[in-house]
């Protein structure tokens, strides 16, 4: 009974982690990979959550929540023969898919709200960014262990009614958006594709990561996709040093000396060394 249960948790976690926990079993360094165990949530906790917040969870969000009522992964590596976590993967429980408000009732009058301190510049090719006014119903999805927030954005029409379609974004602590993916299934591929790694969400912005998550993403490498190792030169985009070109000295081109024209054939090269050579042997100068 035992071993059965186990194969059931087994394949569960295989499902749950599109194979992702295997390879990271299957990784150097890394141990105690943790998954919580979580119920279904049941239909009636979902229709209550909607009309709560008059929002409708889009079906594959509603599908993953009927598997599993949130998730939670988490990875170690072992270093000085203790486990450090590095890895950490959260979706939010339905219970704790809270709405994000820009102020608060109990703020102090003519106070800053997170509205005062939005930024409205749109960039080109990119959705709307959110916001914090009647414009749009935010929801954390992910806390991101303080680094920021990954959040559900849904807009409102112009009757106020939110749409079925919401998208997926990053705010991060300065409290810029970043959009992120159109769907959930989109992003949750990207959260088990870049393992949880230390704040993975700020490879999607501008400024880029930092440099103690540079160094964990050097050591295990998201599986993602790049289009640019299908260019013709797939070496351009690789940064490789090469250290007998770095401290390869200079050698230095030679000076070719040119030869004076000697004397002519029967004269001695010196006539002063051979004057001087026949006045000590006596022999009168000529």
């Amino acid at each position: 009974m035992g071993d059965k249960n186990e194969n059931i948790m087994a394949s569960y976690i295989e499902k749950i982690t599109l194979g992702i926990s295997k390879i990271l079993e299957s990784s150097p360094g890394v141990t105690e990979v943790k998954i919580e165990e979580m119920p279904p949530a049941e239909r009636h906790t979902l229709v209550s959550w909607e009309q709560k917040s008059s929002c409708m969870l889009p079906e594959d969000l509603k599908n993953f929540y009927m598997m599993t009522n949130g998730f939670h992964m988490s990875w170690s590596v072992k270093m000085d023969d203790s486990p450090v976590q590095v890895g950490s993967m959260v979706i939010n429980s339905i219970s704790n898919l809270i709405h994000l408000k820009g102020s608060s009732s109990y703020s102090l009058p003519n106070s800053p709200t997170l509205a005062d301190l939005e930024d409205d510049s749109d960039e080109e090719g990119l959705p709307e960014k959110p916001h914090f006014d009647s414009r749009n119903v935010i929801f954390e999805l992910d806390p991101c262990d303080g680094n920021g927030k990954v959040c559900l954005v849904y807009r409102k029409h112009a009757a106020g009614q939110a749409t079925c379609d919401p998208t997926i974004w990053f705010l991060d602590r300065a409290l810029f958006w970043h959009f992120l993916t159109d769907t959930f299934t989109a992003y949750y591929r990207i959260l088990l594709c870049h393992l949880g790694l230390p704040q993975w969400q700020y490879s999607f912005t501008s400024y880029g990561l930092s440099p103690v998550a540079k160094q964990w993403m050097n050591m295990y490498k998201p599986i993602t996709f790049s289009p640019l190792q299908l260019s013709e030169e797939p070496d351009s985009f690789i940064n490789k040093l090469d250290p007998n070109k770095i401290f390869k000295s200079k050698n230095k081109t030679p000076v070719t000396k040119k030869k004076l024209p000697g004397p002519p054939t029967g004269y001695p090269k010196n006539p002063l060394s051979s004057a001087k050579k026949s006045e000590q042997s006596g022999m009168p100068r000529k």
